[in-house]
C-alpha cells in the first residue's frame, strides 16, 4: 500500500536525526584529533628554522595533503612570507627546479611513506635545501628520517564508516600549517598595514 504520510513524516525525521548524529560525530572527532596534537619544542625549533629561511618556503603533500599544503603557502604569502606549493609529481619531470639553496621545505603526509613526496626530499638535498619539516602521523614514517624537525600528528582516527577518508587528518593538518603561520606573523611583527599591501582584494 501506499504509506501514510505519518510514517513519511517519521521517517524523514529518523533520517535527520541520522544525519545530525552523523555531522556531531564528525565534528567532535576532529576537534578531539586537533586537541590532541602533541604541542612540544619540535614546534619551536620548526618555526626557528622557517625564520632562518632567506629564500622561499616550498609546501609540498600528495592528494589531500597537497590541499593542505597548498593553502599552507598560501597563507604563507598573505603574511608575506614568500612560498610556493610544489607538487610531488611533477617535482620529478622539471619542476624540481623550483629548488634552491636557500629555500626550506615543509612536506605533508600522514603516513609519511608516499613515494613521491620522498623522492621529492631526495631530490631537494641534492640541490641543497636549507632544511625540511615533516609533518606526519605514522610512528615507522620514513620521512621521521628524511626530515631536520618532525611535528607529530598524533594518531589520528578517521571519523568516517570505513575509517579510510582522510578528514580528521586533513584537519589535524591544517591546524598546524595554521599555528606555524601564525607563530611566524607574530615573530615577524606582521601588520594590518602589511597584511593590506598582500590581501588587498578583501
Amino acid at each position: 500500500g501506499v504509506p501514510s504520510s505519518r510514517s513519511s513524516d517519521c521517517s524523514v525525521r529518523e533520517s535527520l536525526m541520522s544525519i545530525l548524529e552523523t555531522v556531531h560525530h564528525v565534528l567532535d572527532e576532529e576537534a578531539k584529533a586537533i586537541l590532541s596534537i602533541a604541542v612540544d619544542n619540535n614546534f619551536v625549533t620548526a618555526v626557528a628554522l622557517l625564520t632562518t629561511c632567506e629564500g622561499r618556503i616550498i609546501t609540498t603533500g600528495m592528494g589531500k595533503a597537497g590541499y593542505i599544503a597548498r593553502k599552507l603557502a598560501s597563507t604563507l604569502c598573505s603574511i608575506g612570507i614568500p612560498a610556493v606549493y610544489l607538487h610531488p609529481g611533477d617535482a620529478a619531470h622539471g619542476d624540481l627546479g623550483q629548488i634552491t639553496s636557500k629555500d626550506f621545505l615543509v612536506a605533508f603526509s600522514t603516513s609519511g611513506k608516499t613515494s613521491e613526496v620522498l623522492d621529492l626530499i631526495a631530490g631537494g638535498r641534492r640541490l641543497g635545501l636549507q632544511g625540511v619539516i615533516g609533518i606526519t602521523s605514522h610512528s615507522d614514517s620514513k620521512l621521521r628520517e628524511l626530515s631536520d624537525v618532525v611535528i607529530d600528528m598524533g594518531k589520528i582516527r578517521e571519523p568516517d564508516p570505513l575509517g579510510l577518508v582522510p578528514t580528521a587528518s586533513s584537519a589535524v593538518m591544517l591546524a598546524i600549517g595554521d599555528a606555524l603561520a601564525v607563530a611566524l606573523m607574530e615573530i615577524k611583527g606582521v601588520t594590518t598595514e602589511d597584511f593590506g599591501r598582500r590581501h588587498n582584494g578583501g
